[in-house]
């Protein structure tokens, strides 16, 4: 029998293990301080607090209130994900206990065949996997493989991986083209993504197969969703009116070149279809990333990083649909679009993926949080008015303790705990970094054990300092990303200038390094104004104003009320100062000058024909992640301008 020769893969970089970076000092320490303290306990508290862990039990009868949901053990599985990332880089025996209490509860859970799913053992039993298009047993499924697999790497225990691999095996068996099987996918992706993560754990190609049939299969017609509606009793035009390319389900994925649909199932898709595509060496499959990867930050990305343009589906829409006081930008679908991003880094060294990557995290996400950490944003708009919002029909601007759909909070927290993986990546002669963080890592190169520590006060500061620690002197690229909103950086070796190659975004810096070799790298920071492309029609005539990575707001606590009617001049002075005291104690606020109408003029009236002389008036601006930990008000990203 012919051997089948095993795929090359696809992979350039590996990203460096989570426990082999610390951070110190700098902007993140105090904020993943933060997550670990305060955010994760949270999300514990409100997982207990709401039955969700409870739930596990089984304990649920017909006729009791708060029938478990069907999407609860996600949320149990993110919080178990998030707290393995912390006890990965700090021993916590408490919290260690608390976890292990919880997959006491899951393993107990599991169903003699393997299933295991709250909502479908105690409430519906008999719709077991009747309902793959609307309900969410497979997206829960990835969320407690991912766990296990986060917390077999954080604490060698596998009692919760054995639960996970069985349940895995039994799902595979459900699922595929083989007699008996449903060629069925997930409504809402995600377990792609995670099957992967278990194929890596465990080494078992089988896991990786599933997750190449879960790609391989979406799209394809007969459309699965109009078949097992049809077995449901139910029109299959209902599917119809639902709309396939909500749930990326319109074409296969190999044939979709514009992003679709539900923005985070999206991004968990093209994820897990990178994966899949880098571990397989299929390059079909990558080349349909790359085409839907240009379409969202070419065409649908807020500046923010944020995805989704619309809350009626939580959705894509159309190229350059951006509208900023009706956004969505899910916190959730901006960490998917990171997940997707470090993916396509990994494959291709390119900064447009790790500055995508950036720009979300900075913006969007931050802002998913406040900066006590205790409080969040569903959605995350570029511009917001006091009152009821429209569309939350919840006071705003304000975030909420938690969310009855509460899949971003421990999403955030899950995110933020494992940063230390999106730092830096290696290959066999190099090591790229990604971000720039004020700490150190532990890198193998080539076999080679290099220590890179950094120095850096960024976003805030562009001075970047990299000392090295080798046992021996050793030869690699050393690869530094300039950022693609930085118009030249400086780079030095040991106090001197070296001629650098730039590839595709990054400084390749080659020399055989020696212990306590220093780089020194000055990023520009500016406050730059940035201009939307003429097809986004909301931003037409409107500048917003960004510093480094940072994206900058006015918010109505500093600069009154009729944020709209703020006119900056063509050509705006700006001076950064650092704010000294309050919740923005340290970050760097932008203040400039502008123009304004006096609404006193008005008189009572609507509309009049007469021009209202224009008055100046002060402007500042502040981070936009740090919006909304103040005083309730208005608060504007795209600001007019004089032309």
């Amino acid at each position: 029998m012919k051997k089948t020769r095993k795929a090359k893969t696809l992979w350039k970089t590996r990203p460096v293990e989570l426990t082999r970076v610390r951070f110190r000092g700098g902007f993140w320490e105090k904020r993943l301080r933060v997550n670990r303290t305060v955010t994760i306990p949270i999300a514990y508290e409100q997982c207990r607090s709401t039955g969700r862990i409870d739930a596990f039990r089984l304990k649920w009868k017909k006729g009791d209130p708060d029938p478990p949901h069907i999407f609860w053990d996600s949320d149990v599985a993110k919080w178990i994900e998030a707290a393995a990332y912390s006890l990965a880089t700090r021993r916590d025996p408490a919290l260690e206990k608390k976890v292990d209490h919880a997959i006491d509860l899951i393993a107990r859970a599991q169903r003699k065949d393997g299933y295991l799913n709250i909502h479908f053992t105690v409430v519906e039993p008999k719709k077991r996997w009747t309902n793959l298009r609307d309900w969410h047993e497979l997206y829960c499924a990835g969320h407690l493989i991912e766990a296990a697999v986060a917390y077999h790497a954080a604490t060698g225990k596998s009692r919760l991986l054995d639960v996970l691999c069985r349940y895995a095996d039994y799902i595979g068996g459900v699922f595929g083209r083989g007699r008996g099987q449903k060629r069925g996918y997930p409504g809402h992706e995600e377990i792609e993504l995670a099957l992967i993560r278990l194929y890596r754990a465990t080494a078992e190609r089988r896991y990786l197969d599933l997750a190449k049939y879960f790609i391989d299969e979406r799209g394809r017609t007969p459309h699965y969703f109009d078949i097992e509606a049809a077995a449901r009793g139910e029109d299959p035009a209902v599917t119809k009116r639902k709309v396939l390319d909500y749930f990326q389900a319109h074409l296969p994925v190999r044939e979709q070149t514009t992003a679709e649909g539900h923005a985070v199932r999206w991004g968990y898709l093209f994820a897990g279809a990178a994966d899949v595509a880098a571990e397989t060496g299929d390059r079909a499959l990558l080349a349909a990333c790359r085409k839907v990867w240009r379409n969202v930050v070419e065409r649908r990305m807020y500046i923010h990083g944020g995805i989704g343009s619309t809350r009626q589906g939580e959705r894509f829409t159309l190229d350059h649909d951006l509208p900023n006081e009706e956004a969505y930008a899910e916190t959730c679908a901006a960490i998917a679009l990171i997940f997707f991003a470090h993916r396509m880094l990994q494959i291709d060294p390119d900064r447009t993926y790790a500055d995508t990557m950036e720009r979300a995290l900075y913006n969007n996400v931050l802002s998913g949080v406040s900066l006590d950490g205790k409080r969040f944003f569903y959605d995350n708009y570029l511009a917001s008015q006091p009152g009821v919002h429209r569309y939350t029909k919840q006071k705003g601007p304000v975030r909420k303790e938690w969310f009855g759909c509460a899949c971003c909070p421990p999403n955030l927290a899950r995110l933020l705990a494992s940063l230390g993986r999106y730092a830096y990546s290696t290959s066999r002669r190099a090591v790229y970094v990604h971000l720039f963080v004020s700490g150190e890592a532990r890198l193998d190169v080539g076999g080679r054990a290099v220590t890179l520590v950094q120095e850096t006060e960024y976003p805030w500061d562009g001075q970047v300092r990299i000392a090295l620690r080798l046992d021996a002197p050793a030869e690699f690229a050393l690869a530094l990303r300039v950022p693609g909103w930085c118009r030249g950086a400086d780079i030095t070796v040991n106090g001197r200038h070296e001629r650098t190659d730039l590839r595709k975004g990054y400084a390749i810096l080659r020399r055989r390094w020696q212990s306590g070799d220093r780089i020194e790298m000055e990023i520009p920071m500016p406050v730059e104004t940035v201009r939307a492309h003429p097809a986004v029609r909301h931003d037409c005539g409107r500048v917003a104003l960004q510093r480094g990575p940072v994206v900058y707001c006015l918010e109505e606590k500093d600069n009154g009320k009729n944020l709209n009617d703020i006119l900056l001049p063509e050509h705006p002075d700006f001076e950064v100062s650092t704010c000294a005291s309050g919740v923005l104690r340290g970050m760097p606020v932008i203040a400039t000058r502008a123009t304004r109408r006096d609404p006193s003029e008005w008189k009572g009236r609507l509309y009049r024909l007469d021009e209202t002389p224009r008055v100046e008036c002060a402007v500042t601006a502040i981070p936009y992640f740090a919006w909304a930990n103040r005083d309730e008000g208005e608060m504007l990203v795209w600001i007019r301008q004089s032309e």
